[in-house]
């Protein structure tokens, strides 16, 4: 409606001022008047072609170079828009209509040096381009988004305006224009110090434990992606006629899980929970490549468990889990987790990645302690953000035996990140 009304407006603008100098011409007479009457003839034309002319049945297309990237990776786009009339315009601005989840920043490890101060990976991201297209039928338009942060993002309208070079006229339309981005966590390296699992209350090395398994051969079955070449059995393969690997005998291997508390806080420091998010995918990587079995818990709004292994189809899922990711839920980060945690099998070395320790934490620590044979927390913070209350609770819990490992702008800044089991 409103719309309709400025449309209304501006036209009978145009004609009032027509009127006016075709009055003026008829009374006055002579040859100036005339003149201007006839000079202002082709202005009015334009303003009157200009208003009638239906900008909104432009097809406007935007291209992706690519649709599925890293975290902190550049994407190049290309809007193009075609007319069927070529009319003469003077100037167009074309603005792209970002989604506020691609109102900050992703990158590099570099960017978690400002770990204690998360504001700053905020950004105020703007596309604006203003071209003269004159008669052209068909515009191309390409620019670059830079670090595209962690996430799904829809990119679903293009903003344009024209109008005359005297702003008499200016018209603006909205085109919906539908396209998703995603942009999974990155991986980074990390060096977990070799620790030793206990085989009939024996310290054994997790290799020998692991060549050990792989000596009994249990059985037979068909081939699965992720299983190593030597496990083949030929034999049976040339008889069956299909790819057949050995089952080996696991003894008593030790269940490892990951915990990854992604529950909101008042005061959250959201750029922590990205490295959070970031070090548990990297902790995944290393532990998939051992033997040991494993699973992934996420606690936050909701509760989701992924169990590790080495299907490809499970490791993309747990990839768009984590890139969908946001902390949520409205209980307490130790009251959830220690209801979650619960729940998974006793007797497993649990890595408990955070963000937060408040006063209830150890004793959520020393409940889930009596289930787990070994629970190691991961701290993700900004060193001005480790209070004094923090610092006590790291000490007693380290005095009770529980690894803690804190990772700080300082630790995470460097190319590999080191964590701690025993």
């Amino acid at each position: 409606m409103k719309a309709i009304i400025q449309f209304v407006g501006k036209l009978a603008f145009a004609i009032i001022l027509f009127l006016l100098l075709f009055s003026f011409a008829m009374f006055q007479g002579g040859f100036v008047s005339w003149f201007l009457f006839f000079g202002f003839l082709p202005i009015f034309l334009y303003h009157l072609g200009l208003l009638l002319y239906p900008i909104q049945k432009w097809k406007v297309t935007r291209e992706l170079s690519r649709r599925v990237i890293r975290a902190g990776d550049r994407v190049s786009v290309t809007i193009r828009i075609k007319r069927s009339t070529p009319f003469p315009l003077y100037y167009c601005i074309f603005e792209e209509v970002f989604p506020d989840t691609l109102q900050e920043v992703g990158g590099a490890p570099e960017r978690y040096s400002d770990l204690d101060r998360p504001d700053k990976r905020h950004v105020n991201r703007t596309i604006k381009k203003i071209i003269f297209p004159g008669f052209r039928r068909t515009i191309k338009l390409p620019y670059v988004i830079e670090q595209v942060p962690r996430g799904e993002h829809k990119l679903t309208s293009i903003r344009i305006r024209t109008g005359d070079m005297f702003g008499m006229v200016t018209k603006e339309h909205v085109f919906q224009t539908a396209d998703r981005l995603t942009a999974f966590p990155n991986e980074r390296p990390v060096r977990i110090p070799e620790n030793t699992t206990r085989v009939e209350q024996e310290a054994v090395p997790s290799q020998a434990m692991s060549a050990k398994n792989t000596n009994v051969a249990a059985g037979i079955r068909e081939y699965t992606p992720g299983d190593k070449f030597s496990w083949i059995d030929w034999k049976q393969t040339a008889k069956k006629n299909t790819l057949i690997t050995k089952e080996f005998e696991q003894e008593k291997r030790t269940d490892t899980v990951i915990v990854l508390d992604a529950c909101r806080y008042q005061g959250m420091n959201e750029l922590a929970f990205e490295a959070a998010v970031e070090l548990t995918l990297s902790l995944l990587g290393v532990i998939r490549k051992q033997t040991s079995q494993a699973g992934f818990l996420s606690v936050g709004e909701q509760a989701a468990y992924f169990p590790l292994t080495q299907d490809p189809l499970n490791q993309d899922w747990i990839n768009r889990y984590l890139t969908r990711l946001h902390p949520g839920g409205n209980v307490s980060s130790p009251v959830r987790l220690r209801e979650e945690i619960m729940q998974l099998p006793s007797s497993a070395v649990m890595i408990l990645v955070t963000t937060h320790m408040d006063s209830s934490f150890p004793e959520m620590i020393r409940q889930t302690g009596r289930r787990m044979k070994k629970i190691a927390v991961v701290l993700i913070q900004g060193s001005s953000w480790l209070t004094h209350d923090v610092q006590m609770i790291i000490r007693q819990l380290r005095l009770e035996g529980v690894t803690v490992n804190v990772q700080t702008e300082n630790e995470l800044s460097q190319k590999t990140i080191e964590v701690m089991m025993t």
